[in-house]
């Protein structure tokens, strides 16, 4: 799909691929210490975090489960629809499992909420939450993220997973989305 004259395009660069890649070393290097002598399964909230689950994984740098869950709360705009919807589920039980959760960006808190809720349901032996980034000016469920990359401001970003319509997920960087309401 082609890129209109008109169409949001990333501006001003927010989080850089060195930055990016240095804080994912060390989100990995406390996963590692916390988790040592157990195996934790990460579940990567797709799509956004799979760039995210993908590093994190490599940086924890020994053996750990993955899978994948999809959850969807954006239409085609730039704030959250308010609703969440299950779009994908688990392939692996994690009942009696360590359960990390990558996500690639805490907003409202409104879709950890759900999540959150939905997976103790399941009995994970434990639950934690790992997100790149942390938009605090937007929350408005209260969330424990146990290991955070980035506090962000409140403006719609891309590049790294995230994206706007399908676009900018290949993005190295973290970049705001100039020329969005």
């Amino acid at each position: 799909m082609a890129v209109g004259a008109g169409d949001p395009r990333p501006g001003r660069i927010l989080v850089t691929a060195p930055e990016i890649t240095a804080r994912v070393a060390e989100l990995g290097q406390a996963i590692r210490h916390d988790y040592a002598g157990r195996e934790p399964l990460l579940v990567g909230v797709l799509k956004g975090a799979l760039v995210f689950t993908a590093d994190l994984m490599r940086a924890v740098g020994r053996p750990v489960e993955i899978d994948f869950i999809g959850l969807g709360s954006y239409g085609p705009g730039t704030r959250s629809a308010g609703v969440v919807r299950l779009t994908a589920d688990l392939g692996v039980s994690i009942e009696g499992k360590d359960v990390i959760v990558v996500e690639d960006i805490i907003d409202t808190g409104h879709t950890w909420d759900f999540l959150r809720r939905n997976l103790l349901t399941r009995h994970p032996a434990s639950l934690a939450l790992c997100a790149l980034l942390d938009k605090l000016p937007r929350r408005q469920v209260d969330v424990r993220v146990d290991y955070a990359g980035f506090v962000i401001p409140d403006e719609f970003v891309v590049g790294y997973g995230l994206d706007h319509g399908g676009r900018h997920r290949t993005l190295p960087h973290i970049a705001v989305l100039d020329g969005v309401a």
